[in-house]
């Protein structure tokens, strides 16, 4: 019963495509510049701070907006249009992080007003288009869901765990020999069924842990 819970836990996928460094462009329309910066970021704390840090740097400028994506499931986000009309920024700039299926993300684009007026349209426009040239800026690669597994199992059987723990798809983040031994792994979402399947075949290993996604 324990691992069928388990197999019916782990179906989900676990590949997500983000940026791996951050990145920046510029993009002018009628004399109004718009800095456009991307980062990759892990949770909402880390997107607020990198936001707060734009805030403070160009506090002369007229907007700062931003939207951010996270989880590999895409379902958190936000976004925001900071005093520009609704829905001619904050939407856009969500719109290209959208477009380029991308998570675990968060665009800021500063507008110095050129003193022409760009309209609704020409709004959505322009944010959408530094958007687009900062996240092309950067190396998008794709990631994977991990989760971790900690096991018991008998000094015995220390071979046979190793042989597994030594395949690719495993890394070992902690380890306890002694009569009785204790193992905590890192894998891939998508591989936890085949690990845990793998681990139960070995007499006497004890799955005490798996994390919750």
């Amino acid at each position: 019963m324990y691992f069928h819970v388990l197999r019916r836990f782990y179906v989900m996928a676990d590949t997500y495509h983000t940026i791996e460094e951050p990145s920046q462009a510029i993009f002018k329309e009628k004399m109004s510049k718009f800095l456009a910066f991307a980062h990759p970021v892990q949770n909402v704390e880390e997107a607020k701070s990198i936001i707060s840090i734009y805030s403070k740097k160009y506090f002369d400028a007229r907007h700062v907006c931003w939207a951010y994506m996270l989880g590999s499931a895409r379902e958190r986000f936000l976004s925001s249009d900071n005093g520009e009309p609704s829905g001619t920024a904050g939407k856009p700039i969500l719109g290209q992080i959208n477009s380029f299926g991308l998570t675990d993300i968060v665009v800021v684009v500063v507008r110095y007003f050129g003193g022409i007026k760009l309209g609704t349209s020409g709004l959505i426009a322009a944010y959408r288009e530094a958007a687009k040239l900062a996240i092309s800026e950067a190396s998008i690669v794709e990631r994977h869901d991990m989760t971790d597994i900690t096991f018991t199992f008998p000094y015995l059987a220390m071979n046979d765990v190793m042989k597994l723990t030594k395949s690719g798809d495993v890394s070992i983040l902690s380890q306890i020999f002694d009569n009785s031994c204790e193992m905590t792994v890192s894998t891939r979402v998508d591989n936890a069924n085949t690990l845990i399947g793998r681990l139960a075949d070995i007499d006497g290993v004890c799955i005490t842990s798996p994390s919750d996604l």
